[in-house]
């Protein structure tokens, strides 16, 4: 939604995801679980340790960041966070930034590189029976 909240400190705004919820008469309501879950942005890189983001969520696995800084606290807390803010407002769907170790819905970073899954929010989120939508982002709006 063009939040520099990415953890290099920019955005991924979507103006594709922008006019499609427009035409949709659908709101956003801007969410970064990384910077709600305690975060700084920019942070370091971070990815899912080894296996997947259930095994984080069920204290089986970690997310680190590049340095080997252990993050998982903080994802989950912001994970946690989505999940009420979604109970809070009724939100049945969430569009989520692919590849994101918090957001990714097809791919997440485990060890490093992309790998086909969810990330820890998208994975809590779906298991609550939210729907999650992965977005790539950077998308300019169609024009006219």
């Amino acid at each position: 939604m063009g939040r520099e909240c990415r953890y290099d400190g920019c955005h991924n705004r979507d103006g594709v995801l922008e006019a499609e919820l427009a035409a949709a008469g659908e709101e956003a309501l801007p969410f970064c679980p990384e910077e709600r879950g305690g975060l700084p942005t920019p942070r370091p890189p971070a990815w899912i340790e080894a296996r997947d983001a259930g095994a984080v969520l069920d204290g089986h696995d970690r997310v680190v960041t590049e340095g080997g800084g252990n993050v998982t606290a903080p994802f989950v807390r912001g994970a946690e966070l989505a999940l009420a803010k979604c109970a809070e407002f009724g939100i049945e769907k969430a569009y989520l930034k692919e590849r994101s170790p918090s957001c990714g819905v097809a791919t997440t970073h485990v060890n490093g590189v992309p790998v086909p899954g969810p990330g820890v929010t998208a994975a809590l989120l779906a298991r609550a029976g939210i729907e999650v939508v992965g977005v790539e982002g950077k998308r300019a709006a169609p024009e006219g």
